[in-house]
């Protein structure tokens, strides 16, 4: 098989096991910071038993680079805000904002980078805007639902920590993916540590299966493969592939939850995911016109 055919399975799934994070985290039944402190810790302990099994034990030991340990903060953020938003709407409604995540960083670095917005990114932030509008739940009883509100300002502080994720980690860095991917998890457990040690819990066996499984799929086996895939495929290829997620999600949240989305809905979906794979494509020809 072509190396790039074997990248393409690799980003796929990839994309599938992250979005299996929402289906687990339901069944774990526990708080979200709890969960995300186990997400992040296990996949640290699993991609640390990794490298010293695939003898790439000499990059462990490094000095960790302050953006990093930044984003390790994020994710912890984002990771927590996401499972607890999906603890009060539909996991397709969460999955769908926190994906405007490129079109909000393409806007936020239009004004903080100087990376001037196209007429052609302009025109994807206007349809991603459209489909947001077209996924919120409409009616007098979903639009006074007080509990539907807070899922939605939650997803909205995940988008906001992803949105930082995406921008802290888009410039080249010197450590190796592993390195960064490996400080980032053990930083976000430890922000973390505080909160779960504050309110501690004994999870049952079967909730200790959930934490494991969150662990290995999302927490490391999904970065892994990425890791893998983008070292064979260019970035915007991989963000593309990556609009696979949001699509497992909303499928799982249909088959296992019962979870449905109105044609409005789907049709904001559509409108999200073109224009994220937009933007991907837009931002790929900027950085190939500045190399030129």
């Amino acid at each position: 098989m072509p190396s790039s055919a074997l990248a393409i399975i690799l980003a796929l799934l990839a994309a599938i096991l992250m979005g299996t994070i929402g289906v687990f985290a339901r069944f774990a039944a526990l708080p979200a910071e709890h969960i995300t402190f186990y997400r992040l810790m296990l996949g640290a302990l699993f991609l640390l038993a990794y490298m010293l099994l695939t003898g790439k034990g000499q990059q462990i030991s490094h000095k960790p680079s302050k953006r990093n340990l930044v984003n390790g903060a994020m994710l912890a953020g984002f990771m927590v805000f996401y499972i607890e938003a999906i603890q009060y709407t539909q996991m397709a409604n969460v999955i769908m904002i926190i994906y405007l995540a490129p079109v909000v960083s393409a806007i936020f670095a239009h004004y903080f980078f100087a990376e001037k917005l196209t007429r052609l990114s302009m025109a994807s932030v206007v349809v991603a805007l459209m489909g947001f509008m077209l996924m919120i739940p409409t009616g007098p009883q979903q639009a006074s639902n007080h509990t539907e509100l807070l899922g939605y300002f939650y997803a909205l502080l995940a988008l906001l920590t992803y949105s930082g994720f995406m921008l802290i980690n888009r410039k080249p860095s010197l450590s190796s993916p592993y390195q960064s991917t490996l400080v980032q998890l053990c930083i976000g457990a430890l922000c973390l540590l505080p909160f779960v040690i504050n309110a501690p819990l004994t999870p049952s066996l079967p909730q200790i299966a959930w934490l494991v499984a969150i662990g290995f799929f999302p927490g490391f086996l999904a970065i892994l493969l990425a890791v893998k895939a983008l070292r064979q495929l260019p970035a915007v290829t991989f963000g593309t592939l990556a609009y696979v997620e949001p699509v497992i999600v909303v499928t799982l949240a249909w088959w296992i939850f019962g979870e449905t989305l109105s044609p409005i809905q789907l049709s904001g979906v559509g409108l999200i995911i073109l224009a994220g794979i937009s933007q991907g494509f837009i931002s790929q020809r900027k950085v190939r016109v500045a190399s030129e």
